[in-house]
């Protein structure tokens, strides 16, 4: 999810007939006035509600969604749903599925976990292309909706008919990247550790279930890869896994030994890209890092483009 704060400013300001400016101010006062143990975006809310704007009550865009929210309502369009997934965690049974839901201004995914919005997936009263209606979701820090027991969600009568599929990236500087952000960095690799290797269900694409390997499904092998990057700002770990790793200039081999990775990771070093991912709490090291989700190469005619239109 993109930085949304100023969105959801804006919002406040047009609700509670309040500039812009003025609102930003109290938010500020607000964050120094609890010592700084509420982020801008929980600080808004509380503002919010001071001025008589009840959020909880309010239909959002995506694009006003903002990381901490307990009781967000939106419309959006269904443009992908996940297998139903059947997990046992500490002795809770259950099932869970992720759909990919959009409107005229963003996307967001979320995440079912009652079953009886799941029921409506099994049974095909939900599906791709329907328009739906969620309320009292829980935005948590990593941007998604989760939708509980306590929360709703049906089918809707209202249309949409542009609606912004590709996931957006915010350009940031990484001395400006928070938690929950998605983003979209120019920066140089630093630094590189040794890839490390796991395996996931060919078929399923994730990590194997015992129920998996009793039915001997096949089983193929991964690589992640730690990479420090800096863009002059800052420096920051970020993860790369599969074929991302690869757009570094790695091949396989390089990748998958050991040995062959030591003698060629100098030829990545230095590298310029752009990394496009999502900022979130590493919880061993209790710093952020970036989750990288693709790399693109450094186009420098673009860059001159716009270099020149900074300068204009």
């Amino acid at each position: 999810m993109v930085d949304n704060y100023s969105r959801l400013v804006e919002r406040i300001s047009g609700s509670a007939n309040v500039g812009v400016e003025e609102i930003e101010r109290r938010v500020e006062a607000k964050k120094a006035k609890l010592s700084g143990l509420v982020s801008r975006e929980g600080a808004a809310q509380i503002v919010a509600a001071e001025l008589g704007v009840n959020l909880d009550q309010e239909k959002l865009k995506i694009s006003e969604l903002v990381n901490g929210m307990r009781r967000a309502n939106f419309v959006g369009k269904i443009l992908d749903i996940s297998p139903v997934r059947e997990f046992n965690k500490n002795g809770r049974e259950g099932k869970v599925v992720n759909l990919k839901v959009a409107d005229d201004t963003g996307n967001v995914r979320v995440v079912l976990w009652d079953t009886n919005h799941i029921a409506l997936i099994e049974n095909g009263k939900m599906k791709k292309g329907n328009v739906i209606e969620a309320s009292n979701g829980n935005v948590r820090d990593t941007g998604e909706v989760h939708l509980g027991s306590f929360s709703d969600i049906k089918i809707s009568k209202e249309e949409i008919e542009d609606v912004i599929e590709e996931k957006m990236f915010g350009e940031k500087s990484l001395n400006d990247i928070k938690h929950g952000m998605s983003v979209k960095i120019r920066a140089f690799i630093l630094q590189s550790f040794e890839p490390r290797y796991f395996e996931v269900c060919k078929r399923t694409g994730r990590k194997p279930t015992e129920e998996d390997i009793k039915k001997g499904e096949e089983l193929e092998k991964r690589a992640l890869l730690n990479i420090v990057l800096d863009d002059g700002t800052e420096t920051t770990r970020a993860v790369l896994f599969g074929e991302d790793i690869k757009k570094l200039g790695l091949s396989d081999e390089e990748i998958f030994d050991l040995n062959a990775f030591e003698g060629n990771k100098s030829k990545i070093l230095g590298e310029e890209k752009i990394f496009l991912g999502n900022v979130r709490m590493n919880n061993y090291t209790n710093n952020i890092e970036l989750g990288i989700e693709s790399v693109e190469d450094v186009n420098p005619e673009e860059l001159i483009k716009e270099l020149e239109s900074k300068t204009s």
